[in-house]
């Protein structure tokens, strides 16, 4: 009986230093780990307020931050909405499609108000179609634009009724900065896409209203005046294409040419009659003297386009032996050569097997030629 309550009060005695020791080893870590929270705590309070000054830095400076180029703290306090699609510079050319000058930027501000706090501009006709520019002046119109003024453009649906199809244009926003005579822009870099149910394209968060409301910033000049703009530039769609495809089932793969009285031919060159393969037509050349490096020691033969197409081609070419069918056969593969802008051979055959009546080439004054064209590219404008 003793001895168990003796063994029980080592076992409590035991879990007792246990608890002790884990609290002291928590009390040493928090004390360890106190220098690195305040020094991580103060350098997130320098960092935001370096971005903090910068920024009242620049706005006091009176001039544009432009191109936007902030840490995220500043791009979230600014609201900026700024893809890598998107382009914010300035230039001296004017706006291309359309423009429209406000007498008085706060006075317009005031007047929208009652009409969804938007200026519409008047129709204005652009790659074929009608559209229309509209400014939001003030804070949050529309719904999330924050402190920014917002750009839209909106194509006329009524021609995408009449013909309806997909319109894809460039737009690029502007507005005039005096100070630096010259136009601050906002482009999107890739077209954009009007249809049926897509009739509206814009930017949010186009320039801060605060720069309308200071002279200082360039963007309200002569007692208030500002000037927007619109570049439109509207991509037609292709009419004409075509298409690669490479046939290898050929019908009417083979074409046999004689040429006779071989003795007395004195051309440069001699041309078969035109023949169908695969659908296509063409028509075999031979040099009797070569041609090129071949002059006066082979004879050429080629296989041409009868319609000069130009595509990949694989075919044989042979000279026909007239008396044991021991045929010399050579094949083409490739794209047309520089020679004659056909698959062929300057050197073929030479005169010496030419000649050589054991090989039976030729026979009875006659030369035989075939060609067996194996398959090609081919090329369809639709």
């Amino acid at each position: 009986m003793y001895t168990d309550e003796k063994k029980k009060d080592k076992n409590y005695g035991s879990i007792f230093v246990y608890c002790v020791l884990c609290f002291v080893l928590i009390v040493e870590v928090a004390r360890f780990a106190k220098p690195y929270y305040g020094n991580l705590h103060y350098l997130m309070e320098t960092e935001a307020l370096v971005v903090e000054e910068g920024f009242v830095d620049v706005m006091n400076s009176g001039k544009l931050p432009c191109p936007f180029k902030t840490s995220r703290s500043a791009s979230a306090r600014s609201h900026e909405k700024l893809s890598g699609l998107i382009r914010r510079e300035d230039r001296a050319r004017p706006p291309s499609s359309y423009c429209v000058k406000f007498q008085n930027f706060a006075t317009m501000a005031k007047l929208v108000k009652d009409n969804g706090d938007k200026y519409e501009s008047r129709p204005f006709s652009v790659g074929g179609y009608n559209w229309t520019l509209l400014i939001y002046p003030n804070e949050n119109k529309p719904v999330g634009s924050g402190g920014f003024v917002s750009m839209y453009v909106r194509i006329d649906n009524s021609s995408l009724i009449a013909n309806p199809h997909d319109v894809y244009a460039e737009i690029t926003f502007l507005t005039y900065k005096s100070t630096i005579d010259r136009y601050h822009f906002l482009q999107e870099t890739d077209a954009q896409r009007f249809h049926l149910f897509k009739q509206q394209y814009g930017q949010l968060n186009f320039l801060e209203i605060g720069y309308y409301r200071d002279p200082g910033h360039g963007f309200i000049f002569d007692g208030g005046q500002s000037v927007f703009g619109v570049d439109i530039l509207v991509a037609n769609p292709f009419e004409k294409w075509e298409v690669f495809s490479y046939e290898e089932n050929i019908r009417d793969p083979l074409f046999n040419w004689k040429l006779t009285k071989f003795s007395t031919c004195n051309l440069d060159s001699y041309t078969s009659g035109s023949f169908s393969s695969g659908g296509r037509d063409w028509v075999l050349k031979v040099y009797p003297n070569g041609v090129g490096h071949a002059t006066g020691n082979s004879l050429s033969l080629f296989l041409l386009s009868a319609s000069n197409e130009k595509g990949y081609v694989k075919a044989k070419l042979r000279v026909i032996d007239q008396i044991r069918s021991n045929h010399l056969e050579k094949q083409v593969e490739g794209w047309p050569n520089a020679t004659e802008n056909g698959w062929g051979f300057e050197k073929f055959i030479s005169f010496a097997d030419l000649n050589d009546s054991t090989k039976g080439f030729l026979a009875d004054d006659a030369i035989k030629f075939e060609v067996e064209i194996l398959s090609f590219s081919k090329t369809d404008t639709l």
